[in-house]
């Protein structure tokens, strides 16, 4: 399916929905880094497009990019509270949670130290 999306993308059909197919293949293959690519146009191009920003904090998580993780989720709760699209905004509130309880556990966590 990415192969078939990325010729897609090739012959000059760009839109969000594309950039969304294939940020959502890239996941499925474990290419987090591809598609964040890809769900950033996507956001960019249609902003209010409350699953790409979804599917975009999803793949930052994955990158240990936690900030911007959080940034995604925030934005893409905004939108589906303002679009009325409510389980897309509860899912992102509870992924923030998780994600500021990952952050403060380990804030709180000792660093290891080398030979233990």
């Amino acid at each position: 399916m990415r192969t078939q999306l990325e010729k897609l993308l090739a012959s000059g059909r760009d839109n969000a929905l594309l950039r969304f197919g294939l940020g959502d293949a890239c996941l499925k293959e474990n290419d987090a880094e591809q598609a964040v690519v890809h769900l950033t146009q996507a956001t960019t191009q249609q902003p209010g497009y409350s699953a790409a920003w979804k599917l975009l904090g999803k793949a930052l998580r994955q990158l240990e990019r936690l900030e911007e993780a959080e940034a995604a989720w925030t934005a893409g709760a905004a939108v589906a509270q303002r679009q009325g699209d409510m389980q897309a905004a509860r899912e992102m509130a509870v992924f923030l949670k998780r994600l500021q309880k990952a952050r403060a556990g380990q804030a709180i966590q000792p660093a290891a130290m080398p030979g233990t």
